[in-house]
């Protein structure tokens, strides 16, 4: 069976045990992609957070199907393919398509399903039409509205008021502010589709209520999505899936804080202030994003700073050198005779080693606690690399070791990170990251030629002048059985 976990519910703004509908089985849907743009590192939050949720869940024995939708016709993109002369259906699949290489470039894993709105028509038409049959959504000069003082219970995600509410969507024949477009007749020059009411199209919300019933059922375990989906989107959908299917939609509701910037600002292209994900992983390695993401509980607010990123990344690179020291130990003798023998430190490494997975899971199993999770995980490496110090560690301490990396296997099955091997980091790192330090590759190479020169010539204070200044501009060199390497300093 399963390991059961707790999840904060939006719908009853508590913390509560996960009973799935299904024994078993987690059937999770999450809002993704309008594809009128590049995704940006806002974007990056939920798409990470719900990444490593899926993730962790089926580490601990959970048959996830994870649904995640585009939704690829739209205002926003008619107007920008509009604006470029361009197909709002060729210009959308192009933009599918820049995202599903930022994806792969975020390491994230494909989703089971990625239904999309232009594809779900017939779906979605026939929610309408049931809308319409029991008198929950009405007919106006071929466009379809719900009528939100017809739905029962409207407001219980948002705490939203009917009558103090006011839709986006206006047009001609709406009977009340709060009514919401189910279809939009169409308008000359736009994309459009058959159907009862005439040709148009679909309105926003409608699309995700349709495209969940087919891929999970009427009823299924857990939404989400960014927290400023809450009103009017998920409320919205609550609503139409409810009335539609006369029963209940989602039964937990999850949510992640926004990324917001200095003045407060959430990022939104429509704000002007986004940093597009595949621009920023031109400087730094995809598991730095995540991490700063992850370090963070999924539910707060995440103020951007590209200041932090740097830190980040010296967190991030500390985690892979104490995983890389543990590598490098040796010996087989019994962990527990060894750890007696070399002291307190070895004693430490090897009490957090073996309360390891208890503690790490049961902080994702307390409503997803990423960070207290990282906490033990990086309290586990400092006492590695103080372990390491000990004369003998690197000859006696391989079993004290290996229960180590088991750990650190557990933060990559989980979490996504300490995916790649060091020396693969330290490659991606090298390259993304020298023009930062002012300094370009053949620069370091020169300064190792005329280290070697200097210490050919037995010029012993030239070499550690050499080697002193690029510490200070953070690179180090380090003489190895094999000669000379060098590698940045990621960790102070």
């Amino acid at each position: 069976m399963p390991e059961p976990f707790r999840i904060y519910n939006t719908l009853d703004r508590r913390i509560e045990d996960f009973v799935p509908e299904e024994s078993g089985r987690v059937g999770l849907y999450v809002c993704g992609m309008t594809v009128y743009d590049h995704a940006h590192i806002g974007h990056g939050r939920f798409l990470v957070v719900f990444d490593a949720f899926v993730r962790y869940l089926r580490h601990r024995g959970w048959q996830v199907t994870y649904v995640r939708n585009y939704t690829d016709i739209d205002d926003k993109i008619i107007v920008r393919a509009i604006e470029k002369g361009e197909d709002p259906i060729a210009y959308a699949q192009y933009f599918i398509d820049c995202f599903r290489e930022d994806a792969a470039a975020l390491g994230l894993m494909a989703p089971d399903h990625e239904p999309r709105v232009t594809g779900s028509m017939a779906s979605i038409q026939e929610m309408i039409g049931r809308l319409v049959a029991s008198g929950h959504a009405y007919e106006s000069e071929g466009s379809v509205w719900f009528e939100v003082a017809r739905a029962d219970g409207y407001g219980k995600l948002s705490g939203q008021k009917v009558d103090e509410t006011r839709s986006a969507d206006d047009a001609a024949g709406k009977r009340a502010p709060a009514d919401f477009a189910l279809w939009k007749a169409a308008k000359e020059g736009e994309p459009a589709w058959p159907s009862p009411w005439g040709p148009g199209r679909p309105g926003w919300h409608i699309e995700c209520s349709a495209m969940s019933r087919d891929c999970l059922g009427e009823t299924f375990d857990i939404h989400g999505g960014g927290l400023d989906l809450v009103f009017p989107h998920h409320e919205n959908e609550i609503a139409q899936s409810e009335c539609a299917n006369g029963r209940p939609y989602a039964r937990y509701w999850m949510h992640n804080g926004l990324l917001t910037m200095a003045s407060g600002q959430k990022m939104g292209k429509s704000l002007g202030n986004v940093i597009n994900i595949r621009d920023l992983l031109q400087s730094y390695p995809a598991e730095v994003l995540r991490l700063y993401y992850l370090q963070n509980h999924y539910r707060s607010p995440l103020p951007w700073s590209p200041e932090a990123l740097p830190s980040v990344l010296g967190m991030l690179a500390r985690l892979y050198e104490a995983r890389e020291t543990a590598r490098s130990m040796t010996g087989s003798e019994p962990a527990d005779r060894v750890a007696a023998e070399l002291g307190e430190d070895a004693l430490r490494v090897l009490e957090l080693a073996r309360g390891f997975a208890g503690r790490f899971l049961a902080a994702l199993d307390d409503d997803f606690n990423t960070p207290q999770a990282l906490g033990i995980a990086f309290e586990l490496a400092r006492a590695v690399n103080r372990f390491a110090n000990h004369k003998k560690a690197k000859k006696r301490g391989g079993s004290i070791a290996a229960e180590a990396l088991a750990a650190f296997d557990l933060v990559a099955a989980t979490l996504g990170l300490l995916d790649a091997l060091p020396e693969d980091f330290q490659e991606e790192v090298k390259a993304k990251r020298l023009a930062s330090l002012g300094l370009e590759r053949p620069e370091v190479e020169d300064a190792m030629r005329r280290r070697e020169e200097a210490r050919a010539a037995r010029d012993f204070a030239q070499a550690d002048a050499i080697r002193l200044e690029m510490e200070a501009r953070g690179v180090l060199i380090m003489d190895t059985p094999e000669g000379p390497r060098w590698r940045l300093r990621l960790a102070d």
